[in-house]
């Protein structure tokens, strides 16, 4: 049980560090790079419980696969303020998995808000209002309380 407390932040510091290296070059480094990931990863997993990491990996993936969906979604509808929707949506629907498909919302949406907010330029307003309907459906709230009205039913 200890173990299991003090592993509480690493999928976070091990998604962190891998991204952290994505926009180097591959190199001589890289090697290293696989080889303490490899080596981090027999660590955490000899010293958690290994069915229950395993189980929230694959609610994280699940996570993810929602989100995409959501966001494919949202691209194929094309419709007129449903954006506030598809973020509660697909971090409803990543949610429901598990702490491992909240995790993946979390991580898939302040990243996407960073991004968007650095990038795209369309200002803290819209930022703090795509957070709202991220926490909203995160935490179970009905994603419906962002549809607009005559968003075809099939999303």
């Amino acid at each position: 049980m200890l173990c299991q407390q003090s592993l509480k932040g690493a999928p976070e510091l091990l998604i962190s560090l891998i991204v952290s290296q994505l926009p180097v070059r591959l190199g001589p480094g890289t090697m290293r790079l696989c080889v303490c990931l490899v080596l981090l990863s027999f660590i955490l997993c000899a010293s958690a419980d290994v069915l229950a990491g395993g189980r929230f990996v694959w609610d994280a993936l699940g996570g993810a696969r929602d989100m995409y969906r959501a966001y494919r979604d949202m691209r194929e509808a094309n419709y007129k303020d449903a954006d506030k929707y598809f973020h509660a949506r697909g971090n409803y629907d990543a949610a429901q998995r598990g702490p491992g498909g909240a995790w993946a919302a979390r991580v898939i949406s302040n990243a996407r808000e960073k991004w968007q907010s650095d990038v795209s330029g369309r200002g803290a307003e819209d930022t703090r209002a795509d957070q709202e309907a991220n926490v909203w459906g995160r935490n179970g709230g009905d994603p419906n309380r962002y549809r607009p009205a005559g968003l075809p039913s099939k999303y």
